[in-house]
């Protein structure tokens, strides 16, 4: 496994923003920055052995800097949103900014994607880590977080963290990669399969309102594999309120620490196939309903609504607020662990 490291750009103040290419013997490889952790590129074949890159992006990096859709990087502390940017832990009130409508949304502006982080090669694989400082983003407690991406012979790329903190706080951590495994398009013509029989209904603002519910005769049924498209118009309330899919399914047999299969992605033209298997409980999936207008991506490309769907594997939304769900919380002493693994493959 060859891994090379380039200098990219630098922010404003001077900080280095690398680009990381891990390669393995057959010539597939990931493309990584150290800004927001992120996964620029993965370069994989289609069911003809031609390679092409199936993850959105940009060819500059200030393009990822704040940008809106959050294009492969690693949201936190909190991914996804935490209701009116408010929560209680041992009995103390903590106050985080409000950056989606009445809410607050992965970890706020200043969110780990939005950071450069340390980065190191390490034993044919790429480190990243980043401190959180106690009280930023209004979050308690000193945070020191570790994104350990490795990529094996048979292009699997897997994502592990690790954190630690002085003080009790909440975290909640993923990758919002976007996929494309036709490189180009859109993507509702993919199939998709979740080992999820329940999801979390929300409010308009996309806060859960509480329990689970089936979702057995609703469009958001993908237990066996379904076109992405097919029910996305349908008059349904997770539907209207985001225009498409963004929302958090449960997965099935969830065992805190035990690896399960979350999903499969399918693209019939290019032959190519994801599965993504997590240690958490949940599975986010957006289908880039808001991609219009944001930064040209690489080689000039531009993308619209719907040309890629992230895949967010994670604890639930507001899981802060929500003691019935699985914790959120992490105390001194204690190490946060949870993994993702993408794997491709093709028909």
């Amino acid at each position: 496994m060859s891994v090379s490291r380039k200098l990219w750009a630098r922010t404003a103040e001077g900080k280095a923003i690398y680009r990381y290419t891990i390669t393995n013997s057959s010539g597939a490889s990931v493309v990584l920055s150290n800004y927001g952790a992120a996964i620029v590129a993965v370069n994989v074949p289609d069911k003809d052995g031609k390679t092409g890159d199936v993850v959105l992006g940009y060819g500059k990096a200030e393009n990822y800097f704040h940008d809106g859709p959050c294009f492969g990087k690693c949201p936190g502390r909190y991914a996804n949103r935490i209701a009116k940017g408010r929560f209680s832990l041992d009995g103390k009130t903590f106050e985080l900014p409000v950056n989606n409508g009445p809410n607050h949304l992965h970890g706020g502006p200043d969110g780990f994607q939005n950071q450069v982080w340390e980065s190191r090669k390490k034993n044919g694989a790429v480190e990243f880590k980043y401190v959180a400082e106690d009280g930023e983003m209004g979050y308690p407690g000193k945070l020191a977080v570790v994104a350990h991406y490795a990529w094996s012979e048979d292009n699997v790329l897997t994502l592990t963290f690790t954190a630690r903190t002085d003080a009790p706080t909440v975290i909640n951590l993923t990758n919002h990669a976007y996929f494309n495994l036709d490189c180009k398009g859109s993507v509702l013509r993919h199939t998709l399969k979740l080992n999820a029989s329940e999801y979390l209904p929300t409010d308009d603002t996309l806060i859960p309102l509480g329990e689970s519910e089936p979702v057995a005769k609703t469009p958001m049924d993908f237990l066996n594999p379904k076109r992405l498209g097919r029910d996305i118009h349908k008059d349904f309330p997770a539907l209207n309120y985001g225009k498409g899919y963004d929302a958090c399914w449960l997965i099935d047999g969830y065992m805190p620490g035990q690896l399960q299969q979350a999903a499969e992605l399918r693209a019939a033209r290019s032959g190519r196939i994801l599965k993504v298997f997590t240690t958490q409980p949940g599975v986010q999936v957006y289908t880039g309903n808001w991609l219009e207008g944001c930064p040209k991506g690489k080689r000039g490309k531009v993308y619209h609504d719907y040309y890629g769907v992230a895949i967010e594997c994670q604890h639930y939304p507001d899981s802060p607020n929500h003691t019935e769900y699985p914790p959120v919380v992490l105390r001194p002493h204690k190490v946060y662990h949870e993994a993702i693994v993408f794997a491709f493959s093709t028909e």
